[in-house]
């Protein structure tokens, strides 16, 4: 390995970790996000984030859900379904993140309202 091949990897990896952060910190940390609370494929509820912390029960034919939501996360503390995996999955707090409840039929997850934001990374 050659001086210059060392130079153009260091730099590269430089780019490609500047773009991450970049990507990162202009997509996934918005202030104008809120939670979609689908059911079925339908939207349901639209919810914002505020400064104290609320319960939000979600009854639907399928089952009940309890959301918690915080001042920037949600998470779900009580589901009627067996597996109980959206209330062991924890806490959501980034634009993109998701909590799926397949029994319940339900998908809550972060949105922003800002034009900017991309809808998938891969």
């Amino acid at each position: 390995m050659k001086k210059g091949d060392f130079v153009l990897i260091v730099f590269l990896l430089f780019i490609f970790t500047c773009g991450f952060f970049y990507t990162n910190s202009r997509y996934f940390h918005s202030d104008d996000k809120y939670i979609s609370v689908r059911v079925n494929g339908k939207e349901i509820k639209q919810i914002t984030f505020g400064n104290e912390k609320k319960i939000y029960p979600i009854r639907t034919s399928f089952g009940l859900n309890i959301l918690e939501v915080d001042k920037d996360s949600v998470r779900v503390i009580e589901a009627s379904c067996p597996d109980k995996l959206d209330v062991k999955f924890g806490k959501i707090q980034k634009v993109g993140q998701s909590i799926i409840c397949m029994p319940n039929r339900l998908v809550i997850q972060i949105k922003s309202r800002s034009k900017n934001d991309l809808d998938v990374i891969n």
